[in-house]
């Protein structure tokens, strides 16, 4: 007797772990890569806080799928913004065995990984803006913001008509992203009845830009865009005054950070930067993210939190409509996906994978700090 009760108080106790382990949730991997360490480090951190106060959200809702209470899991790497080091990490994203990719940050490593994720079968929503990023045909390819194209296209035109720059001079620094949105800059430009009097060129690690800006100054620019990081444009700008030189300077959205105001110093006022989307108090749910973020990390978010959230929120809700996490059952459900979220109450991708919201807002740096031009959103055709 004693012999089948022990026998039964096992079997029992077996069953009542194996309820358990059926109740417990199934982890639900992501992947993400972004620069963590080096210069740009700030942008991939911005980026990845933003994702896991999303996943961190989504598991306290308690989702399922398949039946079971998903736990959705980030897996990190830190591609050092380097293309080479960028498809070496994709790789090992995909023998980690994740379901979807949220990344990569910079266009240079976000297009070599694409392919990387695109022969994995894997749904990919990164923050890259390059067009080049999803004119590749994959089906797979998804933007967080709005892309250089339609970025560069409102910058160009806000440089000719309302800073009556006629003669405009533009500057690289070769990168997938500086070039790509300085060369939609010089096609607007010209479209407005500008003229592009000087190309130059430099790299994302270049901090001595006097050379470049004398050949310039020859040029008497009334307008000078930057295609590039912060890390340059904050000396950049520095040396701009240095030589007497009175253009303004435009960049995009890698140059409107605190991180540029500081590396710019005193020179740092008159500077204009695009940004992709519209300011966080001004987007749908802006202010209610911002006190969560802040509640979370001890901090306000920077550009890029917002956006990453809504991504991965996108992801989830694909997986959660599709009532599965393969790739194959949620990527048709992420490519008609329609929802409000915190940077837009229509969040819709077009066949390409871009966001059919098109949405740029345009800053100025005054007394030290960025504020608000004006803000231009419409509807891609």
């Amino acid at each position: 007797m004693k012999f089948r009760t022990t026998l039964k108080l096992v079997a029992a106790g077996i069953a009542a772990t194996s309820m358990a382990t059926a109740a417990q949730a199934a982890d639900i991997k992501f992947g993400f890569a972004a620069p963590l360490t080096g210069p740009q480090s700030h942008y991939g951190e911005d980026m990845q806080n933003g994702l896991n106060l999303a996943l961190e959200e989504a598991n306290k809702k308690g989702i399922k799928i398949d039946g079971q209470p998903a736990k959705f899991v980030l897996v990190s790497r830190d591609d050092q913004a380097d293309p080479r080091v960028g498809v070496q990490v994709a790789q090992q994203l995909v023998d980690e065995n994740v379901v979807g990719i949220l990344g990569h940050f910079n266009s240079g490593t976000t297009i070599p990984a694409s392919r990387v994720y695109h022969e994995a079968g894997l749904p990919q929503i990164a923050m890259a803006t390059s067009p080049e990023y999803t004119k590749q045909g994959y089906e797979t390819t998804f933007r967080m913001m709005t892309s250089d194209t339609q970025q560069g296209a409102a910058v160009g035109k806000f440089m000719v008509q309302s800073l009556k720059a006629k003669k405009v001079a533009i500057i690289d620094d070769r990168t997938a992203y500086g070039q790509g949105l300085a060369d939609e800059v010089e096609k607007a430009v010209k479209a407005a009845g500008g003229q592009v009097v000087r190309r130059e060129y430099t790299t994302d690690k270049a901090n001595d830009f006097t050379a470049i800006l004398t050949n310039i100054k020859g040029s008497a620019p009334d307008a000078i865009f930057y295609g590039g990081l912060d890390a340059q444009s904050g000396p950049m700008k520095r040396q701009l005054a240095t030589l007497g030189l009175k253009s303004p300077l435009v960049s995009g959205e890698m140059t409107r950070s605190d991180t540029f105001i500081k590396l710019a110093g005193d020179a740092a006022d008159g500077t204009f930067a695009s940004l992709a989307g519209v300011p966080l108090d001004k987007m749908a749910a802006g202010k209610d993210f911002e006190q969560r973020y802040q509640a979370r990390f001890k901090k306000a978010p920077g550009v890029y939190a917002p956006y990453a959230y809504d991504g991965a929120w996108n992801m989830i809700s694909a997986i959660e409509a599709a009532g599965s996490a393969k790739p194959e059952k949620y990527l048709p459900e992420l490519a008609k996906l329609n929802r409000k979220g915190a940077t837009s109450e229509h969040i819709a991708y077009d066949k390409n994978g871009d966001l059919k919201e098109i949405s740029v807002t345009i800053y100025e740096v005054k007394n030290g700090k960025w504020e608000m031009v004006e803000t231009m959103v419409s509807q891609a055709n």
